[in-house]
């Protein structure tokens, strides 16, 4: 929730003796009061727009902690403490007037980082995916288009929520513009990511260690491109 952003940024983090928080994420569940007035006096003077790789909000199945968590090594038992401390953390905003709620795009990237820089900083949050696809005329490029293949390294559910391919996806959508997901593997459940994409597939074939993997990546990549291209054409 960026937290220890705020303290370096000079904010106090208040407990209901009025005593600093310890760092970490588990004291925010005794956070009582933020106390602005030691805040970096140029934060009043800055205009911050933040890119945002994922659109999730704060809390919730689609929060922070949920997706995000078991990404970082947060283990099962550790995700309902995460869950009420950033929960906590909300409310806290709230109370104060920091931010009117927790549930806008982008809220929930990098831990909370994203709601924190607009509660604690008055940030703006943008899609930083679409920031890119307009710099570089992404849109432009695709009318036209018969076909746009995308991927990544690795796509998992949280790849639904905003990172690049789920944009080039949706604005490939606007143009009218099928659009095929192609990665070098696949985690989990597969739903979200079939909502976004005309088709959804992994290059490796076969478990394997990252070693591996990346020594055969080109000849994978050559053979999902092929069946990918043949499934289309049986599709025209």
């Amino acid at each position: 929730g960026g937290a220890g952003m705020a303290q370096g940024l000079g904010y106090r983090l208040l407990d209901a003796a009025g005593i600093d928080l310890e760092p970490g994420a588990a004291a925010l569940s005794g956070l009582a009061t933020i106390d602005a007035s030691g805040a970096h006096p140029r934060l009043r003077e800055c205009a911050i727009q933040v890119a945002c790789d994922v659109t999730n909000p704060l809390l919730g199945e689609t929060g922070a902690v949920a997706v995000f968590g078991p990404q970082k090594g947060a283990t099962p038992d550790m995700l309902p403490l995460l869950e009420r401390s950033l929960a906590r953390l909300g409310e806290v905003w709230q109370r104060q007037g920091m931010v009117g709620s927790t549930d806008e795009p982008g809220d929930g990237a990098a831990g909370g980082l994203g709601a924190g820089l607009r509660a604690f900083c008055g940030a703006e949050l943008v899609s930083g995916a679409r920031l890119v696809a307009d710099a570089v005329g992404l849109r432009e490029a695709l009318r036209g288009a018969d076909l746009v293949i995308t991927g990544e390294g690795c796509s998992d559910r949280s790849t639904a929520f905003g990172k690049l391919p789920a944009v080039v996806a949706e604005l490939a959508r606007e143009e009218g513009v099928p659009a095929v997901l192609v990665s070098g593997g696949l985690r989990g459940d597969t739903t979200e990511l079939e909502k976004v994409f005309a088709g959804v597939f992994a290059i490796c074939s076969d478990a394997m260690p990252l070693a591996a993997a990346m020594e055969r990546a080109a000849g994978d990549l050559q053979r999902t491109a092929r069946n990918v291209a043949r499934l289309w054409s049986l599709s025209r």
